[in-house]
C-alpha cells in the first residue's frame, strides 16, 4: 500500500495529472491567509511577522523527498543567497511530519525553513489540498503588505527557483 502511495505521489509531482487544490479560491491582490506553522525544529513561523518588511515566497508541494520535490528544493537552496541578499523570505510548505521535513532537509542540505502542515489547516486555507491528500503544487509570491501578488499553478521545476526570485525582487 505505502509504495502504492509513493508511486501515486510520484506521478502527482511530475504533473501528469491535477487532482483539485489548484489554489482556485484565491485571487492576486487579496490578503495572504495568515498562518503559524512549525519547521522542522519546531521554530514556529508566523506569516503576517513579515508584512511591512519583506517579501514571503510560500512553494507548497507534494510529498517530502520525491524526485520532483527534491528538484524544486534543491533549487531554492542553489540560489538561496539571492534570496538573503535582497531580504526575501521563503518557505516550503507540505503536509508531511516535522519528522519527515527534517530527513528531506538533512539529506538534500537544504537551507531554508520547511514548514509541516501535517493537520492541513494552512494547505486547505490557501486551498492547495488535492483529493489524495496532500498539497499540489503551487507557489505564491507576497508582497510586503501581505498581499498575494502571484500565484504560480503551472509550475516548472528546474526553473522554478528564478522564476520565484525575480517576481519577488519585483516586489521589493
Amino acid at each position: 500500500m505505502n509504495k502504492l502511495f509513493n508511486i501515486l505521489i510520484c506521478i502527482l509531482t511530475l504533473g501528469l495529472f491535477r487532482c483539485g487544490g489548484n489554489a482556485q479560491s484565491l485571487t492576486e491582490g487579496q490578503l495572504a491567509p495568515d498562518f503559524t506553522l512549525e519547521d522542522e525544529n519546531s521554530v514556529k513561523y508566523t506569516l503576517s511577522d513579515f508584512r511591512g518588511k519583506s517579501p514571503v515566497v510560500i512553494f507548497f508541494y507534494p510529498k517530502a523527498g520525491t524526485p520532483g520535490c527534491t528538484k524544486q528544493a534543491c533549487g531554492i537552496r542553489d540560489n538561496i543567497s539571492k534570496f538573503e541578499e535582497n531580504e526575501i523570505a521563503i518557505f516550503g510548505i507540505s503536509v508531511d511530519s516535522k519528522e519527515s521535513q527534517k530527513k528531506f532537509k538533512e539529506e538534500n542540505n537544504l537551507n531554508f525553513p520547511l514548514l509541516s502542515d501535517e493537520d492541513k489547516t494552512v494547505s486547505k486555507a490557501y486551498d492547495v489540498l488535492n483529493n489524495f491528500g496532500v498539497a499540489s503544487r503551487v507557489t505564491f509570491v507576497i508582497d510586503k503588505e501581505g498581499k498575494i501578488a502571484h500565484i504560480l499553478r503551472d509550475i516548472n521545476i528546474s526553473e522554478h527557483a528564478n522564476q520565484v526570485f525575480e517576481l519577488a525582487l519585483k516586489l521589493k
